[in-house]
């Protein structure tokens, strides 16, 4: 029995995400939460002639607390979306708020759960969410992750329709953080391998760091990245699935805390920084082992690892210090 809880399960993400996880072989309940249109999204979904049996529940009537109680995987997409000319930095003075909500739910009801945080500025709200469950006592680093997944879906896609291949067949690993030039998509490690020249590379790498902006342009200021972040956000939840009923680790990506992971110490002290996207492996307890990504990168490659690097370190204390300084008053 697996219960998947999504929080945020109203908004544009939350519903085609909702879907996946419904149609998911690996979940047998799924309980939706959200301020509004949670319960309209379960009915539908319910209709579905898949196992998950599904709830939908609204704040009322410990509706959190009904939703999140005895979890095993929490995904978190709730927020506002980006609007034109807002960068994942504007949006934290109201996503900091929700994050640290609904991770004290969490907290309190499915302190072993696996928590999934997909809302942005993930660079911050990774570290809002690690406060949080540090202030109850039940923090642990291998079931926490930011979802950089879509940076990943971006780079396959984008590099593969370069290189003239199939975005299914390509792997590329992105490191560092989630937002901009914080983003370091390591072509150099790409599989298969590609070559492109310098112009070509670097409007790729662009691209991959900035596609977020355009969705943004594209929808008109009427939405943003929403339908390929769900697809991100559950392959990443199914890679955590997998892990717990096969038993058999699985590699990903996530923006993780590196001094509670095995070689995320030695990767802290190369990057200087405690979060950090990088390749991981998950098994049925969480992260096991987080993988070694950056040797052999380009010179490149440094050169973008160090400007993100610079731009994450910001970040991740503005998330800290939004639950610190708090506590403090």
């Amino acid at each position: 029995m697996v219960k998947a809880v999504v929080a945020g399960a109203g908004g544009g993400i939350g519903q085609p995400l909702s879907l996946l996880l419904k149609l998911s072989p690996y979940v047998t309940e799924l309980a939706l939460y959200d301020v509004v249109g949670a319960p309209g999204v379960a009915t539908d979904l319910s209709h579905i002639s898949t196992p998950a049996v599904v709830t939908g529940y609204l704040p009322a009537d410990d509706g959190m607390k009904k939703a999140f109680l005895d979890a095993d995987i929490i995904l978190i997409p709730a927020g506002i979306p980006r609007k034109p000319g807002m960068t994942r930095d504007d949006l934290f003075k109201i996503n900091a708020g929700i994050v640290r909500d609904l991770v004290t739910a969490a907290a309190l009801y499915a302190p072993k759960a696996f928590l999934l945080v997909i809302s942005n500025p993930v660079n911050s709200t990774v570290p809002i969410a690690a406060e949080v469950l540090k202030k109850h006592g039940v923090f642990d680093p291998a079931k926490l992750f930011g979802i950089t997944t879509l940076d990943l879906v971006r780079a396959e896609t984008f590099t593969a329709r370069l290189a003239g291949g199939c975005p299914a067949e390509y792997k590329v690993p992105v490191i560092g953080g989630h937002s901009g030039d914080t983003i370091v998509p390591l072509i150099s490690k790409a599989t298969p391998a590609v070559s492109f020249s310098t112009e070509k590379l670097e409007a790729l790498v662009k691209r991959i760091q900035f596609g977020g902006d355009e969705v943004v342009q594209a929808k008109e200021g009427k939405g943003s990245a929403t339908l390929s972040m769900a697809h991100a956000g559950f392959r990443f939840a199914e890679s955590v699935l997998k892990a717990v009923k096969t038993g058999s680790p699985v590699t990903e990506n996530a923006f993780v805390y590196l001094p509670g992971i095995p070689g995320g110490s030695e990767l802290q002290a190369a990057v200087g920084v405690d979060f950090f996207s990088s390749t991981i492996e998950i098994g049925p307890s969480g992260t096991t082992k987080v993988l070694d990504t950056l040797a052999g990168i380009t010179e490149y490659e440094q050169g973008l690892l160090k400007v993100a690097v610079e731009g994450l370190k910001p970040n991740i204390a503005k998330g800290v210090d939004f639950i610190v300084s708090a506590e403090a008053k």
